[in-house]
């Protein structure tokens, strides 16, 4: 039993679930409070951030096949059993084998077919619930540090500036805004890790560099932040168009995210809540 109130004792307020984010101005300081999203308090559920992450990637994978007659494209013969021979298929009137999968130039035993279904199915509360989950991890900076993340001694995440910063179109102000919070370092660290891929497939196909995934900056609307698209690393994105993968690149959890004050309260009416 819970323990009575003393008599002439002020009444407790009452405890809110929602987590509070420090809202930082494009000076760099703190001046207020915001109420996050009840999605925000979510536990953090790794297992469904991976699962959602996965799947979201099969939808995108493109079928493939062989050509059907591919190595099937020989005059050939059987000589028939009691030979003493083996009974490959072979070139007509030679004693060289064809077509048979065992043969040089011959047909594949198992090939790729185009019928073949990728896409991985993922029930829609699950799917939600791990959305809230890679939400609430970006409150985690044991997680972002895990990722690779510099980030400032005693930093407080995620990181909620004030609606100007959507206004940012240069890179050179988006630069000095990462530098007074203190985030220059995360912005080096994809510049350093950005290296050539080997030659392969995915350098023949055009994708010669690879960049690590960077601070993530979620607005309200498209078109705005252009001034952090060129920055190395960073990323942005509209708050109706986050997704699981966005906030968890690779399935892994915590990445660096910092919110524009109108794409948190954007965030609120997508998940269908109502501000405190």
């Amino acid at each position: 039993m819970s323990a009575e109130t003393p008599p002439g004792a002020p009444p407790a307020e009452p405890t809110s679930p929602h987590h509070r984010a420090h809202v930082v101005s494009l000076e760099g300081k703190a001046h207020g409070t915001l109420a996050l999203p009840l999605a925000f308090s979510t536990p953090v559920r790794p297992d469904l951030i991976h699962r959602a992450v996965v799947a979201a990637q099969t939808h995108r994978r493109q079928p493939y096949g062989t050509n059907p007659i591919a190595g099937m494209q020989h005059s050939v013969e059987w000589s028939g059993k009691g030979r003493g021979v083996a009974r490959t298929p072979r070139l007509m009137e030679s004693m060289r084998g064809a077509q048979a999968p065992n043969t040089v130039g011959g047909r594949q035993s198992h090939p790729p077919r185009v019928g073949r279904l990728w896409s991985k199915k993922i029930n829609r509360k699950e799917r939600r619930l791990a959305f809230a989950s890679a939400l609430a991890a970006t409150r985690e900076a044991k997680l972002a540090a895990a990722r690779g993340h510099r980030l400032p001694h005693g930093v407080s995440l995620p990181i909620v500036v004030d609606d100007p910063v959507e206004e940012i179109r240069t890179a050179r102000d988006a630069r000095g805004l990462l530098e007074r919070l203190k985030l220059e370092g995360d912005v080096e660290r994809a510049q350093e890790g950005t290296h050539l891929r080997a030659s392969g497939r995915a350098r023949r196909r055009g994708r010669v560099r690879r960049t690590p995934r960077g601070l993530l900056l979620v607005t309200s609307a498209p078109g705005r932040g252009l001034g952090f698209r060129n920055l190395a690393g960073v990323e942005v994105v509209p708050a109706s168009r986050l997704a699981t993968e966005d906030l968890a690149p690779g399935g892994v959890a915590g990445r660096l995210t910092m919110f524009s004050r109108a794409a948190v309260e954007l965030l609120r009416n997508r998940l269908g809540e109502v501000a405190p």
